[in-house]
Formats: structure tokens, sequence, C-alpha cells
């Protein structure tokens, strides 16, 4: 299975998006994790933002910032949305609700509990009536992700946008599933190369996996490992450094996705 990229976004400390970060990304400039701007993504109006939550914009923000990176008409995309543990602070907030005597959930955070809300909200922001995909798998929800979209731009030949993207969760969820900082990266995928590819993309399941593709940088590599959704990470340096590499992100059932970067 085979795609071209074409745009980028990136949300992350210390990683506001992807132009800012190439340098980083590349090695050529240490990675410090300082505080990422407020999540205000122009996409929203102010008042739904409002009704929303981190995870629900930052997946709008990663989003809107790898359509502009591809000059795509972001109705026109397909998409695929990947989160290995939805919104975390409106679980939260429910859990606390249904507690209580009597229950008083509200229908809007209720309404933004479901998986795929913030591929709802993204189809309101961009007018887009295209399939629309969400998906989790624990720690490979990035590599099953991508797996998903690589395998619609290749079967409906069509544009995608991949959404991979995790917030930490509140106490006492953090303690049962702890993640180290918030993390967003979209990924602009095409049928073919274009003008404005970055890089061309094989996948293939490797049966028995090895070591994943790690980053020399230690407190990026921190990033890596300590969120789910920032297992795209490797990808993203391979992306800044522009070289044909080949790469292994964690799957399902002890397997890994091989990724084989090459130019366009």
């Amino acid at each position: 299975m085979r795609a071209w990229i074409d745009g980028v976004g990136l949300y992350a400390p210390g990683l506001a998006n992807w132009e800012s970060s190439i340098s980083v990304l590349r090695g050529a400039t240490p990675y410090v994790a300082t505080t990422a701007p407020k999540l205000a993504p122009s996409l929203l109006p102010a008042d739904v933002r409002r009704r929303t939550t981190d995870h629900i914009r930052l997946a709008v923000e990663v989003g809107a910032q790898a359509i502009a990176h591809a000059a795509a008409d972001g109705a026109q995309l397909w998409s695929v949305f990947a989160s290995s543990e939805s919104d975390g602070a409106i679980t939260h907030n429910i859990c606390e609700e249904v507690a209580k005597s009597p229950p008083q959930v509200s229908p809007t955070r209720f309404h933004n509990s479901v998986n795929n809300a913030p591929a709802g909200y993204w189809c309101m922001a961009v007018q887009s009536r295209q399939p629309s995909t969400s998906l989790a798998a624990f720690d490979a929800s990035a590599a099953v992700g991508l797996l998903e979209a690589v395998a619609q731009v290749s079967t409906e030949r069509t544009g995608v946008l991949l959404i991979v993207h995790d917030t930490p969760l509140p106490e006492p969820l953090n303690s049962a599933r702890p993640m180290t900082a918030i993390f967003g990266a979209a990924l602009v995928l095409t049928p073919q190369p274009t003008p404005r590819s970055l890089a061309q993309l094989e996948l293939a399941i490797v049966p028995h996996a090895g070591e994943p593709s790690r980053l020399p940088d230690t407190a990026l590599e921190g990033l890596r490992t300590g969120n789910p959704a920032a297992r795209l990470l490797p990808l993203l340096a391979a992306l800044a450094r522009g070289n044909a590499e080949v790469l292994q992100v964690p799957y399902v059932h002890s397997q890994a996705l091989q990724i084989s970067v090459a130019k366009p």
C-alpha cells in the first residue's frame, strides 16, 4: 500500500506546528518541552469552541494545519481519526456526575463523549460530507490509524486526512493510564504525487516485530513513549530529514507497522 504526504499538522509542548518544529525533528535543535500555545482553532467559531474540550480542539487544530500546509480543500478529503483513549476529561466528568444522586450529566458533555465527536466537529467546520472513520487501538492507535488511512487512499484512490491525537487524563484515570503530555499530528495523504508532496510512504505488517524506531533526542523520545499518538514521531522526523528511511512503529499482537519513506 502506497500514499504520498502533501501536508503535515503538529501540536505538542515545544512543537507548536510543523514549520517551527522541523529543526528539532531533524536533530539540529534540542527538544525543549515549552508550554504549547492555547488551543483555539480558527475553524471553530468562538461559541462552538466554548462547548468543546482540548481533545476536540486538538484534532481540529492539527487538521487545519495539515490542510493549510497541503493547500487542500478539507471538504473534499476523507478522514481517519485515531485516539487511544478518546476524551478523558469528559469521561472523568461523566463518572463524577453519574455517582451523584440524582445524576446530572450535561447533554453537551454526553454528546462530546463519543469517540467520533472530534470527527463530527471537523466535518461541520469544513462542511465535509465525505466518509469519516474514528478508531481506537490502545498503544497501537497511531499505527492502526495510519494503516487505515493509507488503505483508503490505496483502494479508493482518494485523498485522506489522518488525525492522530491524545490528551492526558485527569486523576484518578491518569494513575491507571498515564500520559506525559498532549500530542496531536495530522497528515494529508494522496494516491498520486503532487508538486507539494513531501514523501512517498509504503506500508507493510511485520509479523515478528523487532525494536521500534526511536529518536536520538532523549527528551523527544520521552514524548514518543509518553503518549500513544506520539508514536508517529519517528515518521515526522524522517519527513523533516528528507531522507529515504525504513521505520517500525508498534502495531497489534506484537507485530509492527513497517513504514518505508522515500522521496516523492
